[in-house]
């Protein structure tokens, strides 16, 4: 099943005999979409005290039945994704001091790793070690990488996310930094997506563009973080990059879990394209910045 995180597929076996003494099996499936939200009043404040009632989630138009919900600051699997392709050698320091500064302002128990992109995907953390939660060793993985070559930014988020999902935590994040589109992978930009739509994961990008560079794509970045729930970020200075990386780690550590259970049409085993909205009621008339999933793929029932 494609879909690992984002749809938690359970299955019931009865067996019995028949008069005929012929074995029979009989097979129910229970499908759970998984929601990550994050709601903030337009200056900036999040709003931590709502209610499940205060919530609407809408898949392909139509409203859902919320059947789980929480507002906890569980510790979350992480993944960092840096760019150090060679444009990248001169922004190197503030993009390693910014994903510090990311570390420091998390929860100290999320379980995090680090994966590097230039012409190859390399991962930070030493060969046996997939995640840790020790600041020291998240900082040696950082440095762990030279600053050359070109851009495999495909590769890198879908190596990035194969490694997600082998994470112990149900929340999972990652972090791009990037300053340019890709010019080096073997996969292509439809892969991404694709798999972006069949995991829970949120993404949040930030783009490091140099005005000039013909490799920039910040459309890409916009695209990610919506489709996943996240945020992109497109900073005029490095110097924003810290305060950028500390208010990712806060919009983590204040998102809502609401969980619901799709509806397939009769007969419908086939995997699809879902579209999903989350509006919020009764929490008065200021003005609302929500950012949820606006897609997924209902993976083929198995």
């Amino acid at each position: 099943m494609r879909l690992v995180s984002l749809l938690l597929m359970s299955s019931l076996f009865v067996r019995g005999q028949l008069r005929s003494e012929k074995e029979f099996t009989l097979t129910a499936h229970a499908e759970l979409v998984l929601l990550d939200v994050s709601v903030k009043e337009d200056k900036g404040r999040y709003l931590s005290s709502l209610k499940k009632e205060n919530f609407q989630v809408y898949e392909n138009g139509k409203l859902q039945t919320i059947s789980q919900f929480s507002n906890e600051d569980t510790p979350i699997t992480v993944g960092l994704v840096i760019d150090d392709s060679q444009s990248m050698r001169s922004k190197r320091g503030d993009v390693i001091n910014s994903a510090l500064a990311f570390i420091n302002a998390s929860n100290p128990h999320d379980e995090m790793f680090v994966t590097h992109f230039n012409d190859h995907v390399r991962r930070g953390l030493p060969p046996g070690t997939t995640f840790t939660d020790n600041p020291e060793f998240l900082r040696l993985a950082l440095w762990n990488s030279p600053a050359e070559g070109m851009t495999a930014l495909y590769d890198g988020i879908l190596d990035a996310l194969h490694q997600l999902e082998s994470g112990t935590r149900d929340k999972k994040s990652l972090i791009v930094l990037t300053d340019g589109g890709d010019n080096a992978s073997k996969h292509q930009m439809p892969d991404v997506i694709d798999a972006v739509r069949s995991t829970r994961a949120i993404i949040y990008t930030i783009g490091v563009f140099d005005a000039q560079d013909p490799d920039r794509n910040p459309g890409l970045l916009r695209r990610l973080a919506s489709i996943s729930g996240g945020v992109a970020y497109l900073p005029q200075d490095l110097t924003e990059l810290g305060e950028i990386c500390r208010g990712i780690a806060k919009d983590i550590r204040n998102r809502y879990s609401i969980g619901y259970a799709p509806v397939r049409a009769e007969g419908n085993d086939k995997g699809s394209l879902r579209s999903i909205k989350v509006s919020v009621i009764g929490a008065g008339s200021q003005k609302l910045v929500i950012h949820a999933r606006t897609s997924y793929l209902l993976p083929k029932r198995p």
